[in-house]
């Protein structure tokens, strides 16, 4: 299957094929050199498949996980790109997750005052999601993404083979970006995870899940409106992740926790609890609420003394409210499942 982006900026395809990783250079030029940015917990047979592909490529592997999307690595990576002589019309390709995705869109889009780069994600939470956008970033402390740049690929290919060898627990925080995905714009999507097979539907999922990000993104590639929507549950839940220091919780868990706080019915929360038991995704932590307030404020959607936060009263049809950020720890306080 193809999708194809067009935003404001850039136009590019997102592949969705089996096997597609084997056969880049049928959709993007490799006759130059090519920079293939991964991470230590990739799976050493995907990452040669890309390489074995390209004449002229160097491997830069980082560490896994998100200490990785920091200024030290950020310009490590620099650093290799400039040894490795690269020049403007020059390539990086993204084999991993969705730290590997930001981080090397950031240096692309830095790196000469922009290269092209184009991604091979090989999670479910970077095939669902961070892979399409444009949006490239790296964390600073403990506030996730607030130093970045619009950048679009120049390609996507996602292959579900790729998925193989990542681990359940991966599997399903993915998964939540999907899930996500159903409750703020397509009610048929979000009905998939409530079955018991919903995993031999997991093309699907993937794909309708691409087609909603593409078709808000296209509409809003810089986040002046519309594309806000895909933020929800993000506010608060990039304020769990901070409280436990990047480490105990992955994203798409965050997310889900942070999704409770902003929907408006109650059987809706009862249905995304179900869903959240199913697979086994934590619905609630522990926080402290002066905490996780602290790190709202810093937000990149807090603007003037307001935060524009995305609710879901009906399946499919989320809207934006800005509210005073102070009103974030009344929701903290209130709208949980029984944090305290």
């Amino acid at each position: 299957m193809k999708l194809h982006m067009q935003t404001a900026s850039a136009a590019y395809d997102i592949i969705l094929e089996r096997g597609v990783i084997g056969r880049i250079g049928e959709y993007i030029d490799l006759n130059r050199k090519v920079l293939i940015l991964t991470d230590q917990n990739i799976p050493q047979k995907w990452i040669d498949i890309v390489s074995e592909q390209c004449d002229n490529s160097m491997v830069y592997k980082v560490p896994g996980g998100e200490d990785s999307k920091s200024m030290k690595v950020y310009e490590e990576v620099l650093n290799a790109c400039l040894d490795f002589h690269m020049g403007r019309k020059d390539l990086m390709i993204a084999v991993g997750g969705g730290v590997i995705g930001d981080l090397c869109g950031f240096v692309a889009a830095s790196y000469m005052r922009g290269i092209d780069f184009m991604s091979i994600p090989t999670t479910t939470l970077s095939q669902i999601d961070s892979s399409i956008g444009g949006k490239t970033a790296i964390n600073l402390g403990k506030v996730k993404n607030i130093v970045g740049a619009f950048h679009q690929p120049k390609l996507v290919l996602v292959d579900l083979d790729t998925l193989s060898t990542l681990p359940d627990r991966h599997v399903k925080n993915g998964l939540v970006e999907a899930i996500k995905a159903g409750l703020i714009r397509d009610p048929e999507l979000f009905e998939l995870f409530e079955q018991d097979d919903y995993m031999e539907h997991l093309e699907e999922i993937i794909y309708r899940s691409l087609c909603m990000k593409r078709d808000v993104v296209s509409q809003d590639e810089k986040e002046g409106g519309l594309r806000k929507i895909l933020n929800f549950g993000h506010t608060i839940g990039h304020g769990i992740e901070a409280y436990y220091n990047l480490e105990t919780y992955y994203h798409g868990e965050c997310v889900a926790m942070g999704m409770f706080y902003f929907l408006g019915d109650e059987n809706l929360k009862e249905r995304l609890l179900a869903i959240c038991n199913r697979m086994g995704i934590p619905a609630n932590a522990p926080i402290d609420v002066n905490a996780v307030y602290e790190v709202t404020t810093m937000d990149k959607k807090a603007s003037g003394g307001l935060i524009s936060t995305i609710w879901v009263d009906e399946i499919g049809k989320a809207y934006i409210k800005d509210v005073p950020q102070e009103e974030i720890r009344a929701i903290l306080q209130g709208k949980s499942l029984d944090n305290k």
